[in-house]
């Protein structure tokens, strides 16, 4: 069964509409974790508009799991990250003006820059994920940085508007997993997953885990965020 990470970042949404204290990341995490979670997922934007420097330096003194740290591929978010000293970092690209992440890191066209950035993190004791779309030559490149692991980018796959077209990006992402595993990269995939889509892709053995957010988030409105975590462990084992 695939492990689920747990993007808790519209948690902090909610709390910095109003600017105040709740509702609270760091409970949530803990809540989360009770529930089964196998992992806590969290984004430091430059912008800083969920998530803030003081959660992510309570979640590494209260997560008993693990700590997954998306970021930008920035000096100041090298510099955080080796001082909070998360599990794992996951590179994502970031623009200051979307909504959220919109598509993959483009590693062949900034492979310079991204070996310096993957080998200080290593060096720092650090795990290192490359969030790239499901492309094969992608995938070579994140092999030659020597990254940890990659995570496939299935907005294309969520975004889909005919079966013809997801069954395409099924497809991709399977092939993508496949080349991962056996170049010996961890394959996580992520990006708009929730309770109806995620099952297809439950059923490609190389990914290793998956990472959701906003779904999780969106039904805990509704039963609880202890529900809403355990529904969506219950759909990764079937």
């Amino acid at each position: 069964m695939a492990r689920l990470g747990v993007n808790i970042d519209h948690v902090a949404t909610l709390r910095q509409a109003r600017g105040g204290v709740d509702p609270d990341p760091i409970a949530a995490a803990v809540l989360v974790e009770l529930a089964g979670a196998d992992g806590i997922v969290v984004h430091l934007r430059e912008d800083r508009r969920h998530i803030q420097e003081k959660d992510l330096r309570l979640l590494r003194e209260v997560i008993k799991t693990k700590l997954d740290l998306e970021m930008a591929a920035t000096n100041e978010m090298v510099k955080i990250a080796l001082q909070i000293k998360p599990e794992l970092v996951t590179l994502v690209p970031e623009k200051r003006l979307e909504l959220t992440t919109e598509g993959g890191l483009d590693l062949i066209g900034h492979r310079e820059e991204l070996q310096k950035v993957i080998a200080t993190l290593q060096d720092g004791g650090i795990l290192v994920s490359l969030f790239i779309d499901p492309s094969l030559e992608q995938l070579k490149t994140a092999h030659k940085l020597h990254a940890d692991s990659i995570e496939v980018h299935t907005g294309k796959y969520v975004n889909a508007k005919t079966e013809r077209e997801r069954k395409t990006e099924i497809e991709m992402i399977l092939n993508a997993a496949k080349l991962a595993a056996k170049l010996g990269l961890g394959v996580n995939a992520g990006h708009g997953l929730n309770y109806v889509n995620i099952q297809p892709l439950t059923r490609i053995p190389e990914i290793e885990e998956f990472n959701i957010g906003h779904s999780i988030v969106a039904r805990a409105v509704m039963v609880g965020l202890d529900t809403a975590v355990r529904e969506m462990k219950k759909l990764l084992s079937t």
